[in-house]
């Protein structure tokens, strides 16, 4: 498997970020889901390299996929959307960003929380899916110091337990060890205010965790209650052709690439079955949309 690193993502992209401008500030995208107030606000993008989008794929079809979704380099732009829940006196963010450790076109959520009139101080609970870097290491500052110092912050147990267990470094390839360091980085600083979860908990009424592991082994995602439902994803599916089209296609990212497909395929099934609502940290901005059974597959369906 193509290793994923910060080293790695920044070495692939050195010479595409000179020519890559930085989004323009995306204004938050706001809507209601039953008693919720669901805001999307960016955290900026990440540049990848094209191969870490499958590593199994066939040329033929991943080229066609490419050139369907305008990418004609080497590299792509993957959006970043960060979710805020608004319920009566409760404000809940859905994982934090990447802070300024991570890639200089990412980082970008406390900037636009501010410039959208959001005062992140008025944030009650975090809720993270996972432990990777673009979700997780905008939880400090420079100082390594929390952003929300009287926020609580809720981590699945299993997910916590990955990275700080011996696993996180057997389990993972050598290249990795910088997002073990991270992750350990940023939970030593939570640890203190940091609430364990796990699958079926009600984090706060009508937001339920999901477990959707592969992607990392103890990533979960959340249902909102209301209507047909609504699925905060994390990163079940992080490309808005390839992961609906080719769900059995492996990304380079996830830690349990079986797992993962598994996870990918149960998740769409529910979502084109129930008609649910979705929001996924890495599709087009703002991410959220529904899916629709198309040739024995699936597609994306972005709702305004």
């Amino acid at each position: 498997m193509t290793a994923l690193t910060r080293r790695s993502f920044l070495a692939t992209t050195a010479a595409g970020l000179a020519t890559t401008a930085l989004p323009a500030f995306a204004a938050p995208t706001t809507f209601k889901h039953g008693v919720f107030e669901v805001t999307v606000v960016s955290d900026g993008h990440l540049v990848l390299p094209v191969s870490f989008l499958a590593t199994d794929a066939p040329d033929k079809e991943r080229d066609a996929v490419l050139k369907e979704s305008g990418i004609s380099g080497t590299q792509y732009n993957s959006p970043t959307n960060v979710t805020l829940l608004r319920r009566d006196n409760e404000l809940i963010l859905i994982d934090m960003g990447s802070g300024g450790r991570f890639m200089p076109t990412a980082g970008k959520l406390w900037d636009n929380l501010q410039a959208a009139g959001i005062d992140k101080s008025k944030i009650t609970k975090v809720i993270f899916t996972h432990g990777h870097p673009d979700h997780l290491w905008g939880a400090v500052d420079e100082f390594d110091e929390l952003q929300i110092p009287n926020a609580t912050f809720h981590v699945a147990a299993n997910e916590w337990n990955f990275w700080e267990g011996d696993n996180a470094l057997r389990g993972l390839p050598p290249e990795r060890a910088g997002f073990v360091t991270g992750a350990r980085r940023n939970y030593a600083a939570l640890k203190d205010r940091v609430k364990m979860m796990k699958p079926g908990d009600e984090v706060v009424p009508g937001v339920h965790v999901l477990d959707t592991p592969g992607h990392t082994q103890g990533h979960v995602s959340l249902a909102l209650a209301g209507g047909d439902g609504l699925i905060i994803a994390g990163d079940v599916l992080t490309h808005a052709i390839v992961s609906f089209r080719y769900p059995q296609w492996r990304p380079a990212a996830d830690h349990v690439p079986d797992q993962a497909v598994a996870t990918r395929k149960k998740l769409l099934d529910r979502l084109a079955t129930d008609r649910s609502r979705l929001i996924g940290f890495h599709l087009p901005y703002p991410g959220h949309g529904m899916v629709e059974r198309k040739d024995g597959a699936y597609r994306f369906v972005s709702v305004a």
